[in-house]
């Protein structure tokens, strides 16, 4: 049919579709910014995981000699004399290490060298001149020493001002495919030559750190000219293990069963820990032999600048001021027993499908309290950073949670946005239309308004009742739970001493309760003043009145009687009623009546049974409305609360016993919304006095 919209066409679904163009559009910028900045972002939260578990370096086989401030303080400033470093390599290679390195380049002789120290002094005569000249440098032995030893020097690739890589000797056989992006550098800055050919082997000591500044990969590989060439970690490995090759791939490098993996740059990404005091040494200890004589057998010692003002200060994950010798100390300890960070090739996978996932989470938003659609992504969150800390911290592995939660906080952002904006125009629109619906109720209400005067205005005023025998206190009250409602009440004059009361309740609610209310007090009154008060007759009569022409097979019941002023001698009927209630002094009972049902019903004969009231007893008459008001938990008053309602004021005028009743309903409903009409009438005889 032309003209009819499907269900997709609604307000709420096309206020739904924008919100989940706005998501979409805000994971997708996240997801762009992400690729755009890389690691960055991630970086914080991996360090901060390092200082929270650092790697456990008790059992390394790395032993540290540092050149600290103790050592200068004794030994002098640096640069040491050639001396003091070949009695300290030779302290050291007498315990039989496996490998000695050297954390340093010596691209200069020896600064106290025979030929510079006689240029120092030009006031020697020839002869001794000459005599100083003759004298052997340091530096000679300094290289013999390295050359009975297992020591790796180190090297530097520059841009400039360096050797021909050409003409270097590459200590270890280096086979394979390299990686792909090896740092490289034309020249390099080598040791001088009496020391850089006495070496065992020879590593590169660049490694320059993020762009943060901060030092988290080791290189293993760097290209110098053509060829590539190790660090000075992955040397020192090799020779500590005894091995003549270092296979190489793409991905990683290999010293006998060692296999560390690489980024393309040839780096390993370190897992920092805290190297053991234990572990550490001051060259001063050492040269004056003031330490365990086994310390360093079999073993792997690094030999590093550790003083104030050295330049070899670098910033790790761990901390902001750090030794670069320690970095290479756990570098070596890495290769040779595993301690690197590795990022695994289903990682993007991972962190791509949990960003989709959480993003979707997000913009299914889940039926229910605002609290509970909020449930799922964020379990979905605490999952992901729980699972990226789970294989950080057991196995290593770094997989980015960052990622995801950018993505799903820009979708979670976007989707609050739009539902905030989509909100406004939806309250906007329902504005409109609660405007026109006002306006159209406007009338109605009016009209119900109208009608609500008009009931009440057909009971007998309170002030009216109170006033209308001195041997009588008589008071009611009607509250409707709607505009209107189908309880009534009367009271009425037969002669000079008797009066008729009634209180009924129509079956139902609202409008047509109210206008069957209307017919049913009105032909009671008219049939008891016509019967002069003969209940058993007039509930007959009443009966097939309100019997005939009811289409709606509406009911009601009713109590009603008539009262002698001058005897207190009273007549009740009661067609399916609540019972009353009678007050004798402080005792409150349930006066029981035989009765009948409810009128339109079926044809009765319905009793006129007798009381007497003393003076100063009551009569309260209720309809359902009080015994059947309901809580916020659907309980029930009941008819034993109102008896106790009643009987805390049996002694009250009939106004206060009234409202009385009428205030601990309300109090039972606590604010819940009325569930029937709510009518009370009180009768006090003062006696004939």
């Amino acid at each position: 049919m032309t003209g009819s919209k499907s269900a997709s066409d609604t307000p709420r679904a096309v206020a739904s579709r924008r919100v989940w163009l706005w998501g979409i559009g805000a994971a997708l910028i996240a997801a762009l910014i992400s690729l755009a900045v890389g690691d960055r972002m991630s970086r914080p939260v991996f360090d901060a995981w390092q200082r929270l578990a650092p790697r456990d370096l008790s059992a390394s086989n790395v032993r540290v000699v540092l050149i600290d401030g103790e050592s200068l303080k004794q030994l002098g400033p640096w640069p040491w004399p050639r001396y003091h470093l070949a009695r300290l390599t030779q302290a050291i290679a007498a315990q039989k290490p496996a490998a000695i390195g050297f954390d340093m380049l010596f691209p200069e002789p020896d600064r106290v060298s025979p030929e510079t120290f006689a240029a120092l002094y030009p006031e020697l005569s020839p002869a001794s001149a000459a005599e100083v000249r003759a004298l052997v440098s340091m530096d000679q032995p300094f290289g013999q020493i390295i050359g009975s030893a297992p020591v790796v020097l180190g090297r530097a690739g520059v841009r400039q001002d360096g050797v021909d890589p050409a003409s270097l000797i590459v200590d270890a056989e280096i086979a394979g495919t390299p990686p792909p992006a090896l740092p490289h550098a034309p020249e390099a800055t080598t040791n001088i030559a009496v020391l850089e050919g006495s070496a065992l082997g020879h590593g590169l000591l660049n490694g320059p750190p993020d762009d943060d500044g901060v030092i988290r990969h080791v290189p293993m590989l760097q290209k110098i000219g053509e060829r590539a060439m190790p660090g000075l970690a992955l040397e020192l490995a090799r020779v500590g293990e005894d091995q003549e090759r270092i296979g190489i791939a793409p991905d990683h490098v290999a010293i006998g069963a060692h296999v560390v993996p690489v980024d393309a740059k040839g780096q390993m990404r370190l897992r920092f820990g805290d190297v053991p005091l234990r572990h550490l040494y001051s060259a001063e200890e050492v040269l004056k032999q003031r330490f365990d004589p086994r310390a360093f057998t079999g073993r792997i010692v690094l030999i590093g600048l550790a003083a104030e003002g050295t330049a070899d200060v670098v910033t790790t994950p761990m901390h902001a001021s750090f030794y670069g010798t320690l970095v290479q100390a756990q570098a070596i300890d890495a290769i040779l027993r595993g301690g690197w960070l590795l990022r695994p090739w289903w990682a993007p996978i991972a962190e791509w499908g949990a960003a989709v996932l959480l993003a979707l989470a997000i913009l299914c938003r889940m039926p229910g309290r605002r609290w509970v659609r909020w449930t799922v992504p964020l379990g979905g969150a605490a999952i992901v950073v729980v699972g990226a800390w789970l294989v950080f911290d057991h196995a290593s592995l770094i997989v980015d949670p960052i990622r995801p939660l950018l993505v799903a906080a820009a979708t979670a952002l976007a989707v609050f946005a739009a539902s905030f904006v989509e909100a406004r125009r939806e309250r906007e629109r329902l504005r409109e239309t609660l405007v026109q619906e006002r306006v159209a109720a406007a009338a109605t209400e009016g009209e119900l308004q109208a009608a609500r005067s008009i009931q009440l205005g057909m009971l007998p005023p309170r002030d009216q009742l109170a006033s209308l025998d001195p041997r009588i206190d008589i008071d009611a009250l009607l509250e409707p739970a709607k505009s209107v409602g189908g309880d009534f009440f009367d009271v009425a004059r037969l002669d000079d001493d008797r009066i008729f009361f009634v209180v009924a309740d129509v079956t139902g609610k609202g409008t047509p309760a109210a206008l069957f209310m209307a017919l049913s007090k009105a032909l009671t009154k008219s049939i008891m003043l016509r019967e002069a008060g003969r209940l058993d007759e007039a509930a007959t009569l009443l009966n097939e009145e309100l019997s005939r022409d009811n289409g709606e097979a509406m009911g009601v019941t009713m109590l009603m009687g008539t009262l002698d002023l001058a005897t207190g001698q009273a007549v009740l009927l009661s067609a399916g009623h609540e019972n009353p209630f009678l007050a004798r002094g402080d005792a409150v009972d349930e006066h029981r009546l035989d009765g009948g049902p409810p009128f339109c019903l079926v044809d009765f004969p319905y009793p006129a049974e007798p009381l007497t009231l003393a003076p100063g007893e009551a009569l309260v008459l209720i309809t359902d409305g009080i015994t059947e008001a309901q809580n916020e938990d659907g309980a029930l008053f009941g008819a034993a609360p109102a008896r106790v309602a009643v009987a805390k004021h049996a002694d009250a005028s009939a106004r206060e016993m009234t409202e009385a009743l009428r205030d601990a309903v309300r109090a039972f409903e606590a604010g819940t919304e009325p569930t029937d009409d709510l009518t009370v009438m009180v009768l006090r005889y003062k006696g004939a006095a």
